[in-house]
């Protein structure tokens, strides 16, 4: 699993691809303002940061459950902080009473975000959201614990909820508010704002929409098939502005951009000692003026 800067865990987070991002940037000589409108964990995001890369990041999500985790991350961290280290498990302690004590938490997290997922922000479903996302299974938050619900795996519920990393996390991305810009708006009413408040020249959009095939089984807030059909129009309608936007291979979303100009299939070379194999191949798009070829451990392919 690739180390990162978010305090969240994602299927397919696009961490992996922080470097090729950061080539683009540098080759199209762009370091003002990253922009992910479907952020989740914004791992590219924040790393860019981090490492200078653009001087501001643009957080978006319209699942208001992620965006009260990078709220409170950003606005008052000490309060999530809080509820973090009140948190009957970590990963170097176990157990700190007994497994169904954790369960019983875990459950009590559960049925708060599912009542609550659609409300209003709030400390409550930020840390509800954070907590089931470090505690479930590849980090899907409407998916059961990590160990499963008897904990009799070897890999329990405490496996990737260590607070002492999580703490850190938080504590450093605050310190980068300032430079951090946080909204929560559909993707579709994003991008007429972003056309507006953006300068073309010096900005860079990435576009990591839920799966095409899979996305209502990971995502409370995934599209259909016209959703997805609309935002290919609508990110295909930045003309003068430069962006990515990565899908699942699937052969209505090829039809969807089949009048973009630069439209590729990439998949993720590793190492010889990486154990993970059977990588399935993504679709990337760009937009025509962006100066963009194979680098690192993506390799681009012309569809």
């Amino acid at each position: 699993m690739p180390q990162t800067d978010s305090p969240f865990r994602y299927p397919g987070g696009k961490t992996q691809l922080y470097s090729f991002v950061s080539y683009l940037l540098e080759k199209n000589k762009i370091n003002g303002t990253y922009v992910e409108p479907f952020a989740g964990g914004a791992g590219v995001a924040i790393r860019l940061l981090f490492n200078s890369k653009v001087q501001k990041s643009w957080i978006n999500d319209y699942d208001i459950s992620i965006y009260s985790v990078w709220y409170y991350i950003l606005e008052k961290p000490q309060e999530l902080i809080k509820l973090i280290k009140n948190v009957p498990f970590d990963y170097k302690t176990g157990h700190e009473v007994n497994k169904q004590t954790s369960i019983a938490f875990w459950r009590k997290q559960h049925d708060y975000y599912v009542k609550h997922k659609n409300g209003e922000k709030s400390l409550a479903l930020a840390f509800a959201t954070l907590f089931l996302n470090r505690t479930n299974r590849s980090g899907i938050i409407n998916g059961g614990p990590v160990g499963g619900f008897e904990q009799a795996h070897s890999t329990q519920i405490f496996a990737r909820f260590n607070k002492k990393s999580l703490i850190k996390k938080i504590n450093k991305i605050h310190s980068f508010k300032d430079n951090i810009i946080l909204t929560n708006y559909d993707a579709n009413d994003l991008i007429p704002i972003l056309q507006k408040k953006l300068d073309s020249e010096n900005s860079f959009v990435f576009f990591d929409p839920p799966y095409f095939k899979q996305g209502s089984g990971l995502y409370f807030t995934s599209f259909n098939n016209e959703g997805h059909k609309i935002l290919a129009q609508k990110i295909m309608s930045l003309k003068d502005n430069y962006w990515i936007t990565t899908y699942d291979v699937d052969s209505h979303i090829i039809d969807y951009f089949k009048d973009n100009d630069k439209n590729y299939s990439y998949e993720l070379r590793y190492s010889a000692n990486n154990k993970r194999r059977g990588k399935a191949s993504e679709l990337l798009f760009a937009s025509p003026n962006l100066e963009i070829e194979s680098y690192d451990n993506v390799h681009l392919e012309i569809i």
